[in-house]
């Protein structure tokens, strides 16, 4: 059990999942793993601290099997992105969880942070505007800015 700021978070998964994606078939080891909704409240403190703007919190749950959340936020800049993305990736890591994947942190105009249940999209405004994922997710149930309904 870890002790966060927030409150306490424990949860127990099948498998591991390995830093270049995917699980190991292993189960895992001493790891703290949150469950979906724990891990997308604190994604979404995550970006808060850091000053993220306009947090969308997208529930798939019913959608896809990939995973459960999907959390969009935008930054002012490239390295404000960036700095988003690390605050995620760190503040998972600090409770036991590891992202399975980290995309696009060379080019910092949208980085893809997978954690498993939850994907976080951190984007420039400008990017976001165009691929607009909130209108190709428009059927799954929206939970608003910052995941209140």
């Amino acid at each position: 059990m870890v002790h966060a700021p927030t409150g306490t978070f424990s949860a127990t998964i099948a498998f591991e999942y390995d830093i270049s994606g995917g699980h190991t078939g292993k189960r895992p080891s001493n790891r703290v793993i949150m469950q979906a909704e724990q891990l997308k409240d604190l994604v979404i403190n995550a970006l808060e601290d850091v000053k993220a703007q306009d947090i969308s919190v997208i529930d798939v749950r019913d959608r896809t099997s990939v995973t459960d959340f999907m959390v969009l936020a935008s930054g002012t800049s490239n390295r404000h992105v960036k700095s988003l993305a690390d605050s995620v990736v760190v503040e998972a890591k600090e409770q036991g969880v590891r992202a399975s994947n980290v995309e696009g942190a060379g080019v910092s105009d949208w980085i893809l942070v997978d954690l498993g249940d939850v994907v976080v999209h951190v984007m420039m405004p400008a990017t976001r505007e165009f691929y607009d994922l909130e209108r190709f997710w428009r059927d799954a149930p929206d939970l608003g800015v910052a995941g209140s309904e």
